[in-house]
């Protein structure tokens, strides 16, 4: 059977919650390989859809600056995963998705207060990568404008330029004489402005009103806001239950899948509100890099004992590397609170349990710098000669949080069920 679109998977989703069935499905920020194996064994294991959805500033053109995830580019990532699931023999549905796309939404763009036009071009190029890597999702975000920080963008312009954005994208990938691909438009962000259900329902109107008129397609997925917020290691959000609710029936009338962003760190009882409520897809990032980096930080624990029982001579450096390389990323100060966004890289080496902090927010920002490679490299020697499998042990520890994921959001057997419901 040809592989199904991610759009088919929505629908199949939405048809299934009419026979009285719900399931969310997870979006994996792709922090590392191992993180991006974990994914796939997990979805050949339980028979579910997986989407990784990848950052402008994770995942990008090299003429743009390319990515913090293993330097990836669209097509190297999209290489990446190709040959973790060879290795696997994977046979399941996995979709290559952006997360944030469009102008401005690499740091430095929107550091250097790029002129609209500019950014937008940028967006545009990022994308035409996209398309030609064979990415199945693209979500088109506008709404990072750095002339309108601190206020909530005027819904006509997001509208204008999300329209902009999906005539580009659609010109570009018939060019190319490419399957048809999915939308995910809206954003979680405040400044995007889609907060409360009367404005959600006029922009899904209008943009329905504005996407008809062009031939274009309706999105796959629009955005909405749930009450959930991550910061530093934490779920600081309060998931609202009934704006959910609200949201994805609302979405829903119109044929497309509520989805959530900023789902790390949830309990239990909310992932399992996730089913009720009908929201039909979760974005799930920072927590799956900060698991990798408290794995390698337990296996740096075993080192030190080998090393104390005398069976290893010379230990690691990964836990010293992996601090000090994470505090002068300076990526935590988007996961941060209050003044400690201003904080100096001094000012955090100066404090120690600041920087055990740090290390545990920011320790996957860093996992492609060499001098980090090379001691994980060193770790995993060290305990291969007494028997322990470091790299098995780092998937198997990402695991841990995705399967917990997955068992509330019912995913187990998702992508049977929905094929069942084409035949």
């Amino acid at each position: 059977m040809t592989k199904l679109s991610i759009k088919e998977t929505v629908q199949g989703l939405l048809e299934l919650q009419k026979t009285g069935e719900s399931a969310t499905l997870l979006g994996i920020g792709p922090m590392s390989k191992n993180c991006v194996q974990a994914a796939l064994e997990l979805s050949q294991e339980d028979d579910y859809p997986v989407m990784f959805i990848a950052s402008r500033n994770q995942v990008d053109l090299d003429e743009l600056g390319g990515g913090y995830v293993n330097g990836w580019n669209q097509f190297t990532f999209a290489q990446a995963v190709k040959e973790v699931a060879e290795d696997i023999h994977y046979d399941n549905l996995y979709y290559l998705c952006r997360d944030h796309g469009g102008p401005w939404q690499r740091d430095k763009e929107r550091n250097s207060h790029l002129p609209t036009d500019e950014a937008m071009k940028l967006g545009e190029q990022s994308y035409v990568g996209d398309i030609e890597a064979g990415f199945d999702l693209l979500m088109i975000d506008p709404t990072k404008d750095p002339f309108e920080i601190g206020k909530v963008i005027p819904l006509d312009t997001v509208l204008e330029r999300t329209v902009a954005l999906i005539e580009f994208c659609e010109n570009e990938r018939k060019k190319r004489n490419l399957p048809e691909i999915g939308y995910e438009v809206g954003t979680e962000e405040t400044n995007g402005g889609l907060t409360s259900t009367e404005t959600y329902e006029t922009f899904i109107k209008q943009l329905q009103a504005e996407l008809g008129k062009r031939g274009l397609p309706m999105p796959t997925f629009i955005v909405g806001q749930t009450g959930t917020l991550t910061r530093k290691t934490e779920q600081v959000g309060h998931f609202n239950f009934k704006n959910a609710y609200d949201l994805a029936q609302m979405a829903k009338r119109y044929g497309v899948g509520l989805k959530e962003h900023n789902g790390d760190y949830l309990d239990d009882v909310t992932l399992l509100e996730h089913l009720p409520s009908t929201i039909t897809a979760t974005n799930v990032a920072p927590q799956y890099g900060t698991e990798e980096t408290r794995a390698y930080l337990n296996l740096a624990q075993v080192e030190a004992k080998l090393v104390e029982y005398g069976l290893v001579k010379e230990a690691s450096k990964i836990r010293e590397t992996l601090l000090v390389k994470a505090i002068e990323s300076q990526r935590w100060r988007k996961w941060m609170v209050g003044d400690q966004v201003n904080l100096t890289v001094e000012e955090i080496k100066a404090d120690e349990a600041l920087s055990e902090e740090i290390l545990d927010i920011a320790g996957h920002y860093t996992f492609n710098d060499p001098a980090v490679k090379a001691e994980i490299e060193k770790l995993y020697a060290n305990l291969a000669a007494h028997h322990i499998d470091g790299k098995r042990y780092v998937i198997d520890h990402i695991k841990r949080p995705i399967r917990d994921y997955a068992e509330c959001y019912n995913l187990k057997g998702v992508t049977s069920r929905i094929k069942n419901l084409k035949i």
